[in-house]
C-alpha cells in the first residue's frame, strides 16, 4: 500500500472510531507498529492536535486487530471513498454530523431500519430505492409522517398492553 493510501486509510479509520482512552505521545515514543502505520504523518505528528493524535492511534489499534478479510473490506471502502466526488463526500460528512447530533434513541432507530434494509433481498432493496427515487418531495414528506404515526400507534398499543 502506498503512503497516500495508508494515510487515507488511517485517517478514515480514526475518524470512524468513537472516543476512547488512548494517550497521544510524541512521535519518538510511538511503537514501531504505530510509526509504520502512521508514517505519512511522521513530519507533522507532534504538531497535530491531541484529539487527532488520539483518533489516529485508535485507528492503528483497530487496524491491528482486524482480520485480513476485515482489512481487505476496509481498503475497498477507502478506495470507493477516494473515488467519490468532493461534493458527495461533503454531503456524506454533513449527514454523518447530523446523525451524530441526534438523540441516542433516534440513532438506534435509524440503525435498526438500516439493518432491516440490509437484510432485504437485493431485488427488494432496489425496488425500495426506485420507489423512493420516484417520489416527489411532498410524497416523501407524507411517507415520513405516516411512518412516524405508525411508530406512535405501536408505542400506544404497547403501553395499553402493559397496563
Amino acid at each position: 500500500m502506498n503512503t497516500r493510501h495508508r494515510l487515507l486509510l488511517v485517517t478514515a479509520l480514526g475518524s470512524l472510531l468513537l472516543s476512547g482512552n488512548v494517550s497521544a505521545e510524541n512521535w519518538s515514543e510511538l511503537s514501531t507498529d504505530q510509526q509504520k502505520l502512521l508514517a505519512p504523518l511522521a513530519k507533522h505528528w507532534d504538531s497535530l492536535p491531541e484529539e487527532r493524535q488520539q483518533r489516529m492511534l485508535r485507528g492503528v489499534e483497530r487496524w491491528k486487530n482486524m482480520s485480513p478479510e476485515q482489512r481487505k473490506r476496509a481498503k475497498q471502502k477507502m478506495k470507493r471513498w477516494r473515488e467519490l466526488p468532493d461534493e458527495q463526500k461533503q454531503r456524506i460528512r454533513e449527514r454523518w454530523q447530523r446523525f451524530r447530533n441526534l438523540p441516542p434513541l433516534e440513532q438506534a432507530r435509524i440503525r435498526r431500519n438500516f439493518q432491516w434494509f440490509r437484510q432485504q433481498s437485493p431485488q427488494t432493496r432496489q425496488a425500495l430505492r426506485e420507489k423512493w427515487k420516484n417520489m416527489s418531495a411532498d410524497e416523501r414528506k407524507q411517507w415520513r409522517q405516516d411512518q412516524r404515526q405508525k411508530i406512535r400507534d405501536r408505542i400506544r398499543q404497547r403501553r395499553q398492553l402493559q397496563r
